[in-house]
């Protein structure tokens, strides 16, 4: 059965050597985040001992495709077939009376920075801010359950900042604000990488339940409970579960910070969250992601993937696998690998990629014969089997991803399609040659 819970995950990994266990104290003001960067996310850390805390934290859990596989019991190869199966035949959580994560509860006036660590990361981040909460709210008519992950600022006291990137959610906080009500919100912390995976899904697209989708990836209905002040359900197993409300017509400046991309971002007025309870397990493990790293872009581009390869797939039925790197932010580039049957099948999956997602800028299309997962394997397919004035094109000023720093150049972006495939009839051409016999090396040493 696969772990439900973080502090299961993380014993399980720890069990086979996966886990980093720092014992030395590091500071939340950079240190932390700086030894988390030392593997970019993509291995699993739990720190004992925070400067100015008696609580743990846990970070880079999701940021590997093998170890977020192996969250869920399943191989690599089979992630992406395992996500569009789940948002098929999703298996609704279970509502208990109580849970782990209410087993401690504060109230009343406190300071969000005296119960666990806020870290801060880059030189010239504005502040310290959550990166791992996992936002919980109901739709508008109260029967449907939305999760996503928010970046939110520290702002003193009880208050955060949000960032609201979407437009669904922005749509339903003007909704409050026109009525001259506070929107209700609950913020999960310490979870399984399934549950992060879960929240990237995207609600104008499928419009599903997130925890319905986890539950669904790790084979089992995942239990809930009903917070205390707002009425909003969340995950018994969650380490911290912070419980407030957005408040209507009120702005602080948000950022800059760090942004997925690698360079900083603006400083914009964002809606405020205040606060009323906090509840939280024995011994709580706070959870943090390296922002820019493989652990926030990881989750992103397997989502996309899911989607792109399903989009693809209507016009291009003999797709075989697509892959949206890290290397390109998890967002802007894309491989496809395809059985090419009829002339035009790479450029016309190249299309249907960018009418998929607005985000990508490049997209790169191959024969079975490459392994998409291999950058130096892409680029040997570009290499010798593309000429520019026949297998590339150029879309211009198409939209973009607004987190894109060229994008602003214009406020539009520009769209280029390789066909790195070969043509039809030319096998014997482009025949890759090969060794017939196998050998291990370790026989000859």
């Amino acid at each position: 059965m696969n772990p439900v819970t973080m502090r299961a995950l993380l014993d399980r990994w720890e069990s086979r050597g996966l886990l980093h266990r720092v014992k030395k104290e590091v500071d939340p003001l950079y240190e932390l985040g700086a030894v988390i960067n030392t593997k970019n996310g993509r291995q699993p850390f739990l720190f004992e001992r925070i400067k100015g805390y008696q609580s743990s934290m846990a970070a880079g859990l999701g940021g590997d495709r093998e170890l977020m596989a192996d969250s869920m019991g399943i191989t690599s190869s089979e992630l992406i077939p395992k996500i569009i199966e789940s948002i098929v035949n999703p298996i609704p959580t279970t509502l208990r009376q109580t849970g782990p994560v209410q087993e401690n509860l504060v109230t009343g006036e406190f300071d969000l920075a005296d119960l666990f660590p806020i870290p801060t990361y880059h030189a010239e981040d504005s502040g310290a801010y959550y990166v791992a909460g996992i936002l919980v709210v109901k739709d508008l008519s109260g029967r449907k359950r939305y999760t996503s992950i928010r970046r939110m600022q520290y702002l003193g006291g009880n208050r955060t900042n949000i960032l609201i990137t979407s437009p669904e959610l922005m749509e339903q906080y003007a909704h409050y604000e026109s009525i001259g009500e506070p929107m209700e919100v609950a913020v999960m912390f310490g979870v399984v990488p399934a549950v992060v995976l879960s929240s990237q899904i995207s609600t104008h697209l499928y419009h599903t339940d997130k925890l319905d989708v986890a539950g669904a990836l790790l084979g089992q209905s995942l239990d809930v409970v009903q917070c205390k002040m707002v009425d909003l359900e969340v995950l018994a197993d969650a380490e911290i579960v912070l419980e407030g409300k957005m408040l209507p017509f009120e702005r602080e400046l948000e950022g800059p910070f760090g942004e997925l991309a690698g360079y900083y971002g603006t400083r914009t007025p964002q809606p405020i969250v205040e606060f009323s309870a906090v509840t939280y397990r024995n011994n709580a493990i706070s959870q943090t992601i390296f922002p820019s790293s493989y652990e926030e872009r990881l989750p992103m581009a397997l989502v996309r993937e899911a989607t792109l390869l399903s989009t693809v797939r209507q016009v291009v039925p003999n797709i075989k696998a697509v892959h949206i790197p890290m290397g390109g932010v998890a967002r802007y580039h894309a491989v496809i690998q395809i059985e090419k049957k009829h002339d035009g099948d790479g450029k016309q999956a190249a299309l249907a990629a960018f009418a998929s997602d607005k985000d990508l800028k490049h997209v790169v299309v191959v024969n079975d014969d490459v392994d998409i997962f291999d950058s130096d394997d892409v680029e040997w397919a570009i290499a010798t089997r593309v000429q520019a004035g026949d297998d590339i094109f150029i879309v211009q000023g198409a939209k973009g991803s607004p987190l894109e720093s060229s994008h602003h150049l214009k406020g539009v972006s520009d769209k280029m399609g390789i066909d790195a495939t070969y043509p039809l009839g030319k096998e014997e051409l482009f025949k890759r040659t090969s060794i017939p016999i196998e050998v291990n090396l370790e026989d000859y040493l």
